[in-house]
């Protein structure tokens, strides 16, 4: 079975065809906007598909798992938008396209905040007013699912088992996921993906009380555009690349200095709250593209996670590239480096939808 894997974002849509040994067969990016001319072209290019999987970022609290798109789904995920206004629209708009130009081809929502719909209450509840809470769908809801999801299956074959994960998805956006016999437990985003961990251009969580101080002197959107926009590593040292900032920091640079030691900080903190909500670990895994390639990074931030029984093999740390086993050999838990592969568990929750 041939699944064509569609994940739009907000300036490409990247499209790959994934057969039924995981094989991808062939890719594309397309820079947005472009027509359904451009998108049926590059379909044509990438040749016959069986099934179509979307990723979508947000399913509210109705799709708590993969689902056939038909006109009610699409009605639903439009009313979601509000949610998630930077990524639906582009999702939609790419199944609309795609559609057009495969009639007849099942098309499979998958959703990130889908593998986060097993966190109990105690993980999931906002300390806010009840009638709040009824009024609106105020709750965590957790992002970076399909990327987690992934983790949950692969890192245990790289560690030799281990039930207990910390998943450290590490990028632009970047999330922890705290995972118990492929389950999500807790993770670090909430109901947006602001919260929890420095990013690139994103702030992390910050004190409610400043956001409130900052409203009275700023309009929403200047207060909004600075906490998604021109914070995080940006904020903290002009560039949200990591790549940069650490080779600024080995030539002296004291801001970039800064900016890693504070990244790493808020890492330490809540890996270190995700083995307290699993009641201890069995492995670290770090995956994206911070995760996956700054070797400094995952150095500094398991240097002051020894405690945890965390120790890396320096060698294979540096050396590491795609999938790899970089735990120290007398570590009691398993560290791994695990290569996004979000493309994988889309065409996977593809087929067990349509049962193929």
């Amino acid at each position: 079975m041939r699944v064509l894997v569609v994940n739009a974002g907000s300036s490409t849509i990247k499209l790959a065809v994934i057969d039924e040994r995981d094989a991808l067969l062939d890719q594309r990016e397309l820079e947005t906007p472009c027509g359904e001319g451009v998108v049926a072209a590059a379909l044509e290019e990438l040749g016959d598909v069986d099934a179509v999987g979307h990723r979508i970022v947000h399913g509210g609290e109705r799709f708590l798992e993969a689902c056939v798109v038909d006109r009610g789904v699409l009605k639903e995920l439009a009313a979601l938008t509000e949610l998630a206004p930077l990524h639906q629209p582009p999702a939609l708009e790419a199944i609309s396209m795609v559609s057009a130009a495969l009639p007849g081809v099942p098309q499979v929502a998958c959703f990130d905040t889908a593998f986060h719909a097993t966190l109990a209450p105690a993980a999931r509840t906002y300390a806010l007013p009840q009638a709040w809470r009824e009024r609106w769908p105020i709750r965590r809801y957790g992002f970076h699912g399909l990327s987690h999801g992934w983790v949950a299956r692969h890192a245990p074959e790289l560690a030799g088992g281990g039930g207990r994960i910390v998943s450290c998805h590490l990028g632009a956006g970047a999330s922890l996921c705290a995972i118990a016999d492929g389950r999500s437990i807790d993770t670090t985003m909430g109901f947006t993906p602001l919260e929890g961990l420095v990013m690139a251009t994103r702030s992390g969580s910050v004190d409610p009380g400043l956001v409130l101080w900052l409203a009275d002197r700023m309009t929403n959107e200047e207060v909004s555009r600075g906490l998604e926009r021109e914070s995080g590593l940006l904020g903290l040292a002009g560039s949200g690349d990591m790549r940069e900032l650490l080779e600024r920091a080995r030539g002296g640079e004291e801001r970039a200095t800064l900016a890693i030691a504070v990244y790493c900080h808020r890492l330490r903190a809540l890996i270190a709250s995700m083995v307290a909500a699993l009641e201890g670990i069995d492995v670290l895994a770090f995956t994206g593209g911070v995760g996956e390639n700054a070797s400094a990074i995952r150095g500094q931030v398991v240097h002051g996670l020894a405690f945890l029984g965390v120790e890396l093999d320096a060698a294979a740390n540096a050396a590491a590239n795609g999938d790899a086993n970089i735990s120290g050999a007398g570590a009691s838990v398993q560290t791994v480096v695990v290569r996004a592969r979000e493309d994988l568990e889309i065409a996977r929750q593809t087929r067990a939808v349509l049962g193929r």
